[in-house]
């Protein structure tokens, strides 16, 4: 079944930033896809079976936090 999270990643502000988190968050189990909207500082990801922490670590292994 598919699900959709969201996180607020309040230091996020370039492409570059996007880049690096959708590039993280890809590679964990279970994600389809991954939306950065650099203006409202979100990020939704879209999977099945999605893993909070597993998500949550992923964004900090790119090297931000999310809220």
């Amino acid at each position: 079944m598919s699900e959709t999270v969201t996180y607020e990643v309040p230091t996020i502000h370039c492409a570059h930033c996007a880049m690096s988190i959708r590039e993280e968050v890809s590679a964990v189990e279970g994600v389809d896809d991954v939306a950065v909207d650099l203006e409202s500082k979100v990020v939704t990801i879209r999977g099945s079976a999605l893993d909070d922490a597993a998500l949550r670590a992923a964004i900090a292994e790119a090297g931000y936090e999310a809220a």
